[in-house]
């Protein structure tokens, strides 16, 4: 058989729909995330878009690309969709959710909504590792603990894991 011609698998770019803020949600989102920056900005003007004039960006966050349009109201976003931020510590989870977190009702569980409606977790590497090598009854005392917080607290939850 032939080498197939998909060579290397591409690499996903989430893009985002704004109202007006992309060019200010892609500088925020970089401010936030060592290693980030904007790859490209640019304005689309004197075509029939369904906002009319809309900017279009490129950015990268901590090697991970994404795009985003200011495209008018046309779409929201929801928690259908959310972002996994995998943090080492709790003080680096801190960092987090202080930076993103702009709506405390949204707040749940280590998910929040940032200030243009985006959801986030902000996901404590070592909660994973628990949920993934624990018996059940460990699983079990994890999520029952996790379940009231808001901000994920480690500690609380590694003393939840050992009983």
């Amino acid at each position: 058989m032939g080498k197939s011609s998909l060579a290397s698998s591409p690499k996903i770019t989430p893009h985002l729909w704004f109202d007006k803020e992309a060019k200010q949600a892609a500088a925020f989102y970089c401010s936030v995330f060592p290693g980030s920056k904007i790859t490209h900005a640019s304005t689309v003007r004197g075509v029939p878009t369904p906002s009319g004039e809309c900017d279009i960006v490129s950015f990268d966050l901590s090697g991970q690309p994404f795009m985003a349009i200011s495209a008018g109201p046309r779409f929201k976003f929801n928690e259908a969709i959310s972002f996994v931020i995998p943090c080492e510590t709790q003080e680096e989870a801190d960092y987090y959710w202080e930076k993103l977190s702009a709506d405390p009702s949204a707040e749940q569980c280590g998910w929040l909504k940032d200030r243009f409606g985006l959801s986030w977790q902000v996901w404590p590497r070592a909660i994973g590792e628990m949920m993934e090598t624990g018996t059940p009854e460990q699983v079990a005392r994890v999520t029952k603990a996790m379940l009231p917080m808001k901000k994920l607290d480690i500690a609380a939850l590694e003393k939840a894991f050992k009983g």
